[in-house]
C-alpha cells in the first residue's frame, strides 16, 4: 500500500470516537500471543459489524488517538526463532489474510495491521475464537448471540462485497473507475457534482464510505475498472482471447488481454472477437455478402455468461475465449450451479448475484435467463452444429463449432443437435417431429430414415422422449425433452 493509503487508514482510525469491534490501538505492546488473539477478535468483530477489515495500530495514544510513535517493528519481531507474521498465521483457523503497514510521520512511527474480515466461519487462534465487546477482548463462545450473527453475516458475504482496494480518496476512486461509463450503461443522468457521483457509487455498492476515505469493492473494480492491473487480486481475472493457427494449441497467432472492467470493456471484447473471426461468403442474386462464421448473438451471450457465472474463489485462472480453425471454446473458472443439460430454459442462477443483477440492468445479459435459448436458436439458423456445454471440477466450457456436414458429425454431435432442437421446439410451443428435425440438419425428405435413426438414438440416450399424446402413432410422432 502506498503512503497516501496508509495515511488515510490512520486518519480513519483517529476519526473513530473510541476503540470498537474492529479497531484496537496499542502503543508498544508486541506480545505475540496477544497479537494473535487480537487478529481473531478483530476479524470476527469486523464480520459481526459488517466491516470488510479490522485494524490494529501501534504508535497512537489509546484515549486521544494522536500519533505518539512506537518501537514495535513487525519485520524483526519473532516468536522463538520464527518470524512473528508466519507464527501468527500458523495459529489461525481458518487462515485469513493480514498484513503490516508502517510509516514514519513527523510525530513518530506508526504501524498498522490490516486484517480481513472472517469469511465462511469465525476465526480462531490456537483453537479459540475471540471477539471485541466494547473495548475488551472476550472469548466468542461466551457471547452466543454474537457468534450467531457472525455465522449469518459470513454466510451472506459475497465476492462482490469484498474489498479490491482500501483507503483511497474520492479523487482516486474517480481515477480508477470509469465513472462516466457507469452512468451511461445504467441509463442514469450524469450528476452535476463530484459529491453526487460518489454518493451514487456508494448507493450502487461499487465503493464503501469510511470515516475519511473510501474502499473500492470487487463489484466496482471488476465491472468498471479503467485498468484491472491496478487491482492486485483482480488482475488475473481479466478475460483473455487467443487465436490459434490450427485445431490445437501448439501455434498461437495472437492473444489479447482485456484489462478493462467487464462492463466497460464488454463491447470492445466482443467487437475484437468478431472482427478477427473468419467469415463465410453468401452469394445473392446480385451481391456477395459476408456472413460471420458464428452468430454475434451467441458470441455475446456465451462470453457474458463466462464473465458473470465464474467462480472467483479459484485463483490463477480467468475467463478464456480460444478460437481454433474449426471451433471456438469459451470457458470460465468454476463448476456450473445447474446441470449443463438444463442450461436451456432454466431460471438464471448465479454464484455472483450482485454482479449478475447489475449486468442485467446494463442489458449485457438476459434478465429472464433466455439468453442461452436465443444463442442456440441462432446456431440453428446459421446451420451450425449444436454447441457443446461441458462441466468439469474447476471449469465450465461451451464449444461452438464451425460448419460441418452431417457425415463429419459424430454420434454425440447428432444427439446433441436433436436434443437442443427438441428443447427449442418445445419452448416455442411446438413439438419436434421428423420433419422439423430434417430441417434443422438440412436432411432431404427422401432421407427421412436418417433423421429417424438419429431420433431413435437420442431417445435411447434418454435425452428426449415420445410425446404421450402421439406415442401410439409413428407417422405423426412428436417428441419432447426428457425433463418435460
Amino acid at each position: 500500500m502506498d503512503e497516501k493509503g496508509i495515511k488515510a487508514i490512520i486518519r480513519d482510525i483517529q476519526a473513530s470516537p473510541t476503540e470498537c469491534e474492529w479497531v484496537e490501538i496499542k502503543h508498544n505492546n508486541e506480545d505475540p500471543e496477544l497479537i494473535g488473539e487480537y487478529v481473531s477478535a478483530l476479524a470476527n468483530g469486523a464480520a459481526y459489524m459488517g466491516q470488510s477489515r479490522g485494524f490494529m495500530a501501534w504508535g497512537l495514544d489509546d484515549s486521544t488517538h494522536q500519533v505518539i510513535g512506537t518501537k514495535f517493528n513487525p519485520k524483526t519481531a519473532k516468536y522463538g526463532n520464527e518470524e512473528l507474521e508466519n507464527w501468527i498465521s500458523r495459529g489461525l483457523s481458518p487462515r485469513i489474510d493480514f498484513s503490516f503497514q508502517e510509516i514514519t510521520l513527523p510525530e513518530g512511527r506508526v504501524v498498522v495491521m490490516m486484517i480481513d474480515s472472517a469469511g465462511n466461519t469465525p476465526v480462531k487462534f490456537k483453537g479459540t475464537a475471540f471477539i471485541r465487546v466494547g473495548t475488551y477482548k472476550k472469548k466468542l463462545a461466551d457471547y452466543p448471540e454474537r457468534e450467531r450473527k457472525i455465522w449469518q453475516n459470513t454466510q451472506n458475504s459475497s465476492f462482490e462485497m469484498k474489498i479490491a482496494k482500501s483507503a483511497v480518496s474520492a479523487d482516486v476512486v474517480l481515477e480508477l473507475l470509469d465513472y462516466s461509463k457507469i452512468f451511461s450503461l445504467l441509463h442514469l443522468p450524469f450528476p452535476d457534482s463530484k459529491t453526487a457521483i460518489i454518493d451514487k457509487l456508494v448507493e450502487e455498492q461499487l465503493i464503501v464510505r469510511r470515516q475519511s476515505c473510501f474502499d473500492i469493492t470487487n463489484l466496482g473494480a471488476i465491472l468498471f475498472a479503467n485498468d484491472l492491473k491496478q487491482f492486485e487480486l483482480l488482475a488475473r481475472k481479466a478475460a483473455r482471447v487467443i487465436f490459434y493457427k490450427e485445431n490445437n494449441r501448439i501455434n498461437a497467432i495472437k492473444e489479447q488481454v482485456c484489462d478493462k472492467g467487464y462492463a466497460v470493456g464488454f463491447e470492445g471484447l466482443v467487437d475484437y472477437i468478431s472482427a478477427n473471426l473468419p467469415v463465410n461468403e453468401e452469394i445473392g442474386k446480385a451481391l456477395r455478402k459476408e456472413i460471420p462464421m458464428y452468430p454475434p448473438v451467441a458470441i455475446r451471450e456465451f462470453v457474458a455468461n463466462a464473465l458473470i457465472h465464474q467462480d472467483f474463489s479459484i485463483g490463477g485462472s480467468s475467463p478464456m475465449i480460444e478460437i481454433f480453425s474449426n471451433r471456438m471454446e469459451i470457458s470460465n473458472p468454476g463448476r456450473p450451479l445447474i446441470d449443463v443439460f438444463r442450461f436451456i430454459d432454466h431460471a438464471p442462477i448465479s454464484r455472483n448475484e450482485k454482479l449478475a443483477s447489475l449486468m442485467r440492468r446494463m442489458n449485457i445479459c438476459e434478465e429472464r435467463g433466455s439468453g442461452i435459448d436465443r444463442a442456440l436458436l441462432q446456431c440453428e439458423i446459421y446451420q451450425l452444429p449444436a454447441p457443446d456445454f461441458q462441466s468439469e471440477e474447476l471449469f465450465t466450457k461451451v464449444i461452438m463449432f464451425a460448419p460441418m456436414t452431417l457425415r463429419q458429425m459424430n454420434k454425440e454431435d447428432k444427439r446433441r443437435a436433436c436434443y437442443q432442437h427438441c428443447c427449442l421446439e418445445y419452448l416455442s410451443g411446438k413439438k419436434m417431429t421428423n420433419e422439423s428435425f430434417r430441417g434443422r440438419l438440412n436432411i432431404s425428405d427422401e432421407n427421412y430414415s436418417i433423421a429417424s435413426r438419429i431420433i431413435s438414438d437420442t431417445i435411447a440416450a434418454k435425452y428426449i422422449k415420445l410425446d404421450d399424446a402421439t406415442a401410439s402413432s409413428k407417422k405423426y410422432a412428436r417428441y419432447v425433452p426428457f425433463w418435460v
